[in-house]
């Protein structure tokens, strides 16, 4: 499989997003460990970092694996990563009693996760709109890993019609 420069580049933003949650996982385990008190709020960062670990594996992997997944257009992923930013800009809106240094470093590396993440939707969305508007329309109809500008949708490396036996009655009508 070969990887469009743009492909690449996504995903090494996606890696460094991952390398990220995987930090705030084990600070946010560290933090919530068995102890006399604990605040709510911070289990929030756990399970979110578990979730988003979960689905950006998933959807690194159907990018890898799948040559036409949805889940790798420019559309999901401009919404995936919003959406996901959304939910990592929470944590830092509750609670913000410090009782330890890891709690400390806990809500930078959320912050850090939370910027990391809004910054791939805003690069996917800054790419795909800029290309559009060269009039390269099939930004949105691919993956955006195997996306290159000169590939036109009626070319072989790319096909954006469905292969369906009902496309014989097209020519007809």
């Amino acid at each position: 499989m070969v990887l469009s420069s743009v492909g690449r580049k996504k995903l090494a933003g996606q890696a460094a997003f991952l390398f990220l949650d995987v930090v705030v996982l084990a600070l946010s385990a560290r933090v919530n460990q068995f102890q006399d008190f604990f605040y709510v709020a911070d289990i929030f960062p756990l399970a979110l970092s578990i979730v988003s670990l979960v689905l950006v594996v998933i959807l690194i992997v159907m990018d890898l694996i799948l040559y036409d997944s949805y889940t790798s257009r420019p559309q999901f992923e401009i919404g995936f990563f919003g959406v996901l930013s959304i939910f990592w800009l929470a944590p830092e809106f509750m609670d913000e009693r410090v009782w330890c240094k890891t709690l400390q470093a806990l809500k930078s590396f959320v912050w850090i996760t939370f910027v990391t993440c809004i910054a791939i939707a805003l690069f996917t969305l800054r790419y795909s709109i800029s290309q559009y508007k060269r009039g390269n329309k099939h930004v949105f109809e691919m993956p955006l890993s195997r996306y290159r500008p000169e590939i036109g949708p009626s070319s072989d490396a790319f096909r954006a019609g469905r292969g369906s036996e009902f496309l014989q009655f097209e020519k007809l009508t």
